[in-house]
């Protein structure tokens, strides 16, 4: 009501600006009006009228005309004399006002975008149930609230391992409902944040699409935002942007809101406040002019708007989504300096073709991003396009021609310059081939090259197809060492002699694949206690430390809860690379994923440590 007296009050305001400019006053009613005719004088039959009928106790009143009216109420709502208007804006302040501004003014503002009869509980939120894959909901809804929100909020950088990647992004999207004591809104938000952590923008995005715009938080918003513009979807975020009070209003939030307005019909409202916005902006000029070109793609506008790199020395996230979206080409030496985040993004943006996905497809792949069959697909297309080019292309015809050579030593010699192009994402590589790998026969023959083929089997989970190397390759080499963690179904237990061998054999920095090697045998159960103490001894490690992290998730996989092991695995596995995994951390890694009944995932983790120390 205050808005509509509010709006009231300003028309009665222009109005009377528009009588006061003129000169004198103008009789604005016709003819007769302002001398009204006398009242008739009632004939004796008119004052005869019918008995009243009563149907509600009210006191019918009779009219000229002889038909019956409800009286007015004796008490009306009159409007208040002593209403303060000196707060109206002026003309000048109302012109200024954005859209969203003017419709907060007059109370036309929308609070929800999903009718009430349509919205959804957030009692269970996710997009992976238990039937899909996901974990059972009721999974972490008894545990403090306290120790889960330490523990998303501890997880703040992508994870070493992929198959620690692959496990923590299936717990984050499993359909769960809140700890007891914590907020949903709040749950929702910290698996969303890890997510964008992580890379998994498009699985971020799925997550908070399962939660209403009317439900979300200043912060889900955020995290929201991020999910949008990493899976370069700008537009997807316009409903959280119009519709949540959010103190937001950097020049990313300027920018959206007039990309959103013109997509919401206020075309030229959006151009004229991205306008105002350019000439604010001095160092972040050419992401207003991306903000103008995408707004300017809505309704009529057509606006041509010409995207100036000059001076630009660094790739942001708009920046990089903005260029992906709108087609516009990124300058070879910013691409070149471009962090792992973005291309990981760009190995997953639909807009971009199989050539400049495939600038990221590598770390994507070793991050578990992209499954080895996602990365096939990939290089396919590529060798299906016209007229293709350079070392992508030349990546995948070396492809097709490790799945279809005329004979082994042909395929492998294919595979093996796949891997030397890999860089300093090789494993990524090894990834792409784990399915070339599995058509190479187990034979002495490739005996050189069985560690790197079994490792590249492994990279994609085919455990079957590794262990039919096991009767070829030497006990105590790596190969060996890979199958021993890989073997689904050990028979005998790893003996000292074998150990010895790989430990004297072990040229890696610090002895680090021995030192993997002991700790997910010991995480597995497959070598004995005086094993672990001697090699523990002889290594330099401590498998037995207590720390904060590894009692709780020793307690977490006690008490049998995978979905807590999960995470806190992923909080013990983040980092840049496999230096920061320490053997320690393996162990109860290993141990815990095993006993919650992970163990194909502990397994693969395993053999992932010795494989990329």
């Amino acid at each position: 009501m205050k808005s509509v007296w509010l709006a009231g009050g300003a028309a009665l305001a222009l109005s009377s600006a528009v009588v006061w400019a003129q000169e004198s006053p103008i009789d604005l009613l016709p003819p007769g009006f302002d001398d009204p005719a006398p009242t008739p004088t009632p004939s004796p039959q008119a004052t005869r009228a019918p008995a009243p009928t009563q149907t509600d106790g009210a006191q019918p009143t009779e009219t000229q005309s002889g038909e019956i009216v409800q009286p007015l109420p004796s008490e009306i709502a009159l409007p208040n004399a002593d209403l303060d208007l000196s707060n109206l804006p002026t003309l000048e302040e109302l012109d200024a006002m954005s859209t969203d501004e003017l419709d907060e003014f007059l109370g036309l503002k929308p609070t929800a975008d999903i009718p009430p009869a349509a919205r959804r509980s957030m009692q269970r939120v996710g997009v992976l149930g238990v039937d899909e894959g996901g974990l059972p909901s009721a999974s972490l809804e008894k545990q403090p609230a306290a120790l889960v929100r330490a523990v998303l909020a501890g997880t703040t950088q992508p994870m070493v391992s992929r198959w620690g990647h692959i496990l923590l992004r299936r717990a984050l999207a499993s359909r769960l409902a809140t700890p007891a004591g914590m907020n949903p809104v709040e749950f929702a938000t910290l698996r969303a944040q890890v997510l964008n952590a992580m890379g998994e923008h498009v699985v971020a995005r799925a997550l908070v699409q399962d939660i209403d715009t009317a439900n979300y938080s200043p912060a889900l918003t955020n995290a929201a935002v991020q999910a949008y513009l990493g899976s370069a979807d700008i537009v997807g975020a316009c409903p959280a942007v119009r519709l949540v009070d959010t103190p937001r209003d950097d020049t990313e939030w300027q920018m959206l809101a007039g990309i959103c307005n013109a997509y919401a019909g206020e075309a030229t409202r959006a151009q004229n406040d991205l306008r105002r916005l350019l000439n604010r902006a001095q160092e972040n000029r050419i992401d207003v002019l991306f903000a103008q070109r995408f707004a300017g793609a809505a309704g009529r506008g057509r606006r041509a708007v010409t995207i100036e790199w000059d001076g630009t020395n660094s790739l942001t996230l708009w920046r990089f989504a903005m260029a992906n979206t709108l087609g516009e080409p990124i300058p070879q030496n910013l691409l070149n300096d471009a962090e792992p985040d973005l291309l990981r993004i760009a190995a997953v943006t639909p807009a971009l073709s199989p050539s400049q996905r495939s600038t990221g497809a590598d770390v994507a792949g070793a991050s578990g991003i992209l499954s080895s069959a996602a990365m096939v697909d990939l290089y396919s297309q590529l060798f299906a396009e016209d007229g293709a080019e350079g070392d992508a292309a030349l990546t995948a015809s070396r492809l097709r021609e490790a799945y279809v050579g005329s004979n082994p030593s042909q395929r492998l010699a294919a595979i093996r310059e796949i891997w030397a192009g890999g860089g300093d994402y090789s494993y990524g590589r090894m990834v792409l081939t784990a399915y070339a790998a599995a058509r190479i026969p187990a034979s002495a023959d490739f005996e050189e090259d069985a560690a790197m083929l079994i490792a590249s089997m492994l990279a994609a989970g085919l455990d079957g197809d590794a262990m039919r190397w096991a009767g070829a390759v030497d006990a105590g080499s790596e190969a060996w060492a890979l199958l021993a963690l890989a073997a689904p179904n050990p028979s005998d237990a790893v003996t000292g002699g074998e150990l010895d061998r790989f430990a004297d054999d072990d040229g890696s920095s610090g002895q680090r694949k021995s030192r993997m090697l002991v700790a997910g045998l010991a995480g597995l159960g497959r070598v004995g206690d005086g094993e672990i103490a001697e090699y523990s001894g002889r290594l330099g490690m401590n498998l037995s430390a207590q720390t904060h992290w590894t009692r709780m998730i020793d307690r977490a996989a006690q008490v049998e809860n995978r979905a807590l092991v999960a995470m806190l695995a992923g909080l013990g596995m983040q980092g840049a690379d496999w230096d920061r995994m320490t053997s320690r951390h393996l162990y109860h890694i290993v141990s815990a994923l095993r006993r919650v009944g992970f163990e194909a995932e502990a397994r693969m983790i395993a053999v992932e440590a010795v494989a990329r120390a």
